[in-house]
């Protein structure tokens, strides 16, 4: 019993679990950082405040010093958070506010008249383990050198600071949920067009459903992009797959016609043996495979040619022998007209190649001409040009592409041997551009002209040769 292989199925959500996870995981790094920063920030905001109460205050108490000496008073100033003490040249306190009362010098700091110190961070013997902010200012008073110490507590700072983190260590995570479903909703909302465009394309099984294209958003952005460049690529596919599709029909059709003609043959001769004229029924199966031998070459050669890219074997070509040589087998094999202008050129290329382009050429100038052809050599420009008129119907100027695609025919009540089996052109223009050149169909005021152009090796004046009829 056979085992029924299963398809995984689509992880869907995926990307944007993993979307919204790394802007979540971004945003909390850059979130902690930027705490980190303010918080820091904030502390130094704090101490530097109170760095600037003491000094305002040591330098408001080393005024009245300076004027008043060991009789100022501080009793009524300083408070639980601050303090002030004078501290005379023996280091005997003489005068402080009501919290040190009785206390020594709170820290040992002996700064000249004029001179200011300050200490942050310091724990001073009556705290209760906080730091402080301690300013020194040395002052020369009626009594003598003193010292005006003025402290402030950072027991505020510290509260504060941590009042801070736990409102940011509380808010950041309600920040990152607010961030993650944000950033879910988003992604889903902009990869939705994506998932319908999967599902579109998940449709297409490269058969019948080609003609589907993927649904295009309304945004111009790079989603919108993708979906008109994925339908581009679908169209691309579609006209590919139609070209091969008519190519496959036409040449299965093109092989059927002298496949049942050979079949025909043989079964009259068998029907009625005594009345055979093998001699006659040999030409035509003849005639028959030799059709068949042409057409399997052409697309092998085709075939070749959009897989691989065309062959070639380059050596030094002269082109104008091979004009001369077309002209003259159409001379042999046909009563018209055949005028050439063939100038010495001579090109890089495949000889084999270029001698079929212009046979096909040649070959398609017999069909249509009425009763002159021509076949024109010139070089200029960097490039050799060879030219095949005839004098027929001509081209309608609608349909000078489309000759060029492959089992076309512009006049369709044509017979196929007359009317060959439209990959002459094709091929012939196949090869010109595999040697770098181009082969296209030139208006002209009567009958049709083909241009082909290859890059161009030496090049000398024109000449004219006219051949007549046979």
């Amino acid at each position: 019993m056979a085992e029924t292989q299963r398809r995984p199925r689509p992880h869907r959500g995926g990307l944007r679990l993993r979307t919204s996870a790394a802007a979540t995981v971004v945003v909390a790094l850059v979130l902690a950082a930027a705490s980190l920063a303010f918080v820091l920030l904030q502390r130094h905001q704090l101490e530097s405040s109170l760095r600037d109460v003491a000094l305002q205050q040591a330098s408001d108490v080393a005024a009245q010093v300076g004027r008043e000496g060991k009789g100022v008073d501080l009793v009524g100033g300083g408070g639980d958070q601050s303090l002030v003490q004078v501290v005379a040249a023996d280091a005997t306190v003489v005068a402080a506010s009501a919290s040190v009362v009785g206390e020594p010098p709170v820290i040992a700091l002996a700064p000249g008249p004029g001179e200011v110190l300050v200490v942050s961070g310091s724990e001073l013997p009556i705290g209760e383990g906080e730091g402080f902010v301690v300013v020194a200012e040395g002052v020369a008073s009626p009594d003598g050198e003193m010292v005006v110490l003025a402290a402030q507590s950072l027991e505020t700072v510290q509260e504060s600071t941590a009042i801070i983190g736990r409102l940011l260590l509380l808010g950041s995570p309600l920040v990152l949920l607010a961030v993650a479903l944000t950033m879910y909703w988003l992604t889903g909302r902009a990869l939705a067009p994506v998932e319908a465009m999967r599902r579109r394309v998940a449709t297409i099984d490269g058969t019948s459903t080609l003609s589907a294209r993927v649904p295009v958003p309304s945004t111009d952005d790079e989603i919108g992009r993708l979906a008109a460049t994925m339908n581009s690529m679908l169209s691309r596919l579609q006209d590919s797959a139609d070209v091969q599709r008519r190519f496959v029909g036409d040449a299965s059709h093109e092989l059927r016609s002298p496949l049942a003609t050979i079949r025909a043959a043989h079964e009259i001769q068998a029907l009625h043996p005594d009345s055979a004229d093998w001699a006659t029924t040999s030409g035509e199966v003849l005639a028959e495979l030799d059709r068949v031998d042409r057409l399997v070459a052409d697309l092998l050669l085709l075939a070749r040619s959009d897989e691989h890219g065309l062959s070639l074997r380059p050596t030094e070509v002269d082109l104008d022998d091979l004009v001369r040589a077309e002209a003259a087998r159409l001379r042999r094999t046909s009563g018209l007209e055949v005028v050439v202008s063939a100038p010495p050129v001579r090109v890089s290329g495949d000889g084999h190649h270029l001698a079929r382009a212009l046979r096909n050429l040649v070959d398609n100038a017999h069909r249509h001409a009425a009763s002159r052809v021509e076949l024109r050599l010139s070089s200029n420009d960097g490039a050799a040009t060879v030219e095949v008129r005839d004098d027929g119907p001509g081209i309608p100027p609608d349909e000078g592409e489309r000759i060029f695609e492959r089992f076309v025919r512009l006049d369709q009540s044509r017979t196929r041997h007359s009317g060959g089996s439209g990959l002459g052109l094709p091929i012939a223009r196949q090869i010109a551009r595999a040697h770098g050149g181009e082969l296209g169909c030139r208006p002209v005021p009567v009958g049709s002209c083909f241009r082909l152009t290859l890059p161009l090796r030496p090049s000398v004046e024109d000449g004219i040769e006219v051949v007549g009829p046979r």
